[in-house]
């Protein structure tokens, strides 16, 4: 029989919804604080008028055109390399998966920055489908590496280290090549978004989109690989499919976000960490907590990357390289002393 009330979510989706809500309210607040730190420092009435009246001056142009969609752009960049580590992690069910150490990242980076040396009359509008197509390759020689393994974490994280690693030394020696490129490439290289702006956010915003919705889309599939491969097959999964989707859809927000921005550090491999930690109950409340965490983080990078040294910047992956380092330090500590004391 039926009692005829409303039946009430689980509470911890009503813990995920809120943690969520209360990340992105966050991440406004961050986004509008941004607006008003900069070489040239806004007073809260200013940023107010030039969102709502501008009128082409120099405030306007500052907010409009430098600021805002800078911010806007760290936001989905994070949000976007944040849910890439989350489906890594979820597919080889290794914490240490994610797009720098899975050779994803470096499988991106190195052919763009070969076709920036040596085919400059390549137009930037492709640098996406060549990331994405050095990315899956970066990934999928991961993955063989590992198999020798049978695809243990262990043999997992040291076969991307392998690729990554091997990659890295051919983005170097072209590097060497450059010459005057240098100095841009590099900067690059450490990621970051300065002089980005609302061009390079349409330029990388599907990209971000397609990878998000498409996890969304897929949750109930991730709910299944995140317990083993057997258990997913005998379930009725088509492993073969759904693990080069996921695979695909890890890949390209980093082919949209890497040419625009560069390899950002960490955001993919910690921001996961994090959110298992808020214990949101589902795929779908992860992948939400996930975006709304991993944009924070960027976003809240960008702004300290672009203050604390005014009016020189510091590149983005600096910063979460020194903020998610310790982080990350910290959790896998918390894990391993959770472990010890269970035995």
């Amino acid at each position: 029989m039926t009692s005829g009330r409303t039946a009430r979510p689980p509470a911890h989706h009503l813990r995920a919804l809120t943690v969520t809500a209360a990340i992105t309210v966050i991440s406004l607040l961050v986004i509008a604080g941004g607006l008003t730190i900069g070489t040239r420092p806004l007073a809260p009435q200013a940023v107010m008028s030039a969102l709502f009246t501008p009128d082409g001056k120099i405030d306007s142009i500052l907010v409009w055109t430098l600021r805002l969609p800078r911010s806007l752009a760290a936001f989905v960049g994070g949000a976007g390399l944040a849910v890439s580590g989350y489906l890594m992690q979820t597919l080889t069910r290794n914490p240490l998966a994610g797009p720098e150490l899975t050779g994803v990242s470096a499988g991106a980076v190195a052919p763009i920055v070969f076709c920036f040396v040596f085919l400059p009359w390549l137009s930037s509008a492709l640098y996406p489908f060549i990331g994405m197509a050095g990315g899956l390759a970066g990934a999928s020689a991961t993955f063989w590496i590992a198999r020798g393994g049978r695809g243990r974490p262990l043999h997992l994280a040291l076969g991307g280290i392998s690729v990554s690693l091997f990659l890295g030394a051919i983005t170097t020696y072209v590097l060497l090549l450059s010459g005057p490129q240098v100095p841009s490439l590099l900067f690059w290289l450490s990621g970051g978004f300065q002089g980005r702006s609302w061009p390079q956010l349409a330029y990388m915003a599907p990209w971000v989109i397609v990878g998000v919705a498409g996890a969304l889309a897929c949750h109930r599939v991730l709910d299944l690989l995140a317990l083993s491969e057997q258990a997913a097959a005998g379930m009725g999964l088509r492993l073969a499919f759904w693990k080069s989707a996921v695979l695909f859809l890890s890949v390209l927000p980093v082919a949209g976000v890497a040419p625009v921005a560069g390899p950002v550090a960490f955001v993919g491999l910690a921001t996961p960490h994090i959110v298992r930690l808020l214990r949101p109950g589902s795929p779908a409340w992860s992948i939400a907590l996930t975006v709304a965490l991993g944009g924070l983080m960027t976003a809240s990078a960008d702004i300290i990357a672009r203050s604390v040294a005014a009016p020189k910047e510091i590149p983005v992956g600096i910063i979460t390289a020194l903020i998610g380092g310790p982080v990350f330090i910290y959790l896998v500590q918390r894990r391993d002393g959770a472990r010890a004391g269970g035995l």
